[in-house]
């Protein structure tokens, strides 16, 4: 558990991650969506592991838009011999999130980190939320014009 100054802590769960095959296309990440915590899956890293074949290996992310529809994305085209590898630098997902081999036979491991944020003191939002107008109005400056 790692805290956070203000109204939230947080702690990283390791993503013990999932391996995409001609036999398991997909993987999906759920989480409890009652609970009253928010979540964020990062994903890390996407490679090629042994008994890849020489073959582009299309994973993509399925998941829900703004609209809640569902959307998938290619976020990884892997071949053994030019990129085995790719490095996703802690690409942010809200779960749930589904992965998909959409094309290729792998097999592909993919790996990353889960964020749970904790809500210590559901009041703190209120509080902002409470403000007067006049409270607002000395918060922000009025804009002058410019001197000549």
């Amino acid at each position: 558990l790692v805290p956070h100054k203000g109204c939230c802590s947080f702690s990283h769960l390791l993503f013990p991650g999932c391996e995409l095959t001609a036999s398991t296309k997909s993987y999906t990440f759920q989480v409890d969506e009652k609970d009253d915590f928010d979540h964020i899956l990062a994903l890390s890293v996407v490679c090629l592991t042994d008994g890849a074949k020489d073959e582009c290996n299309v994973v993509e992310v399925v998941g829900r838009n703004h609209e809640n529809q569902e959307i998938a994305v290619p976020v990884a085209n892997l071949k053994l011999s030019c990129q085995p590898l790719l490095s996703l630098d802690n690409f942010k997902l809200q779960p749930p999130v589904t992965f998909r081999l959409a094309a290729g036979s792998g097999p592909v491991h993919l790996a990353g980190w889960h964020r749970i944020m904790h809500r210590e003191d559901a009041s703190f939002e209120e509080d902002d939320d409470d403000l007067s107008e006049d409270e607002e109005e000395k918060e922000l400056a009025p804009i002058m014009p410019a001197k000549k």
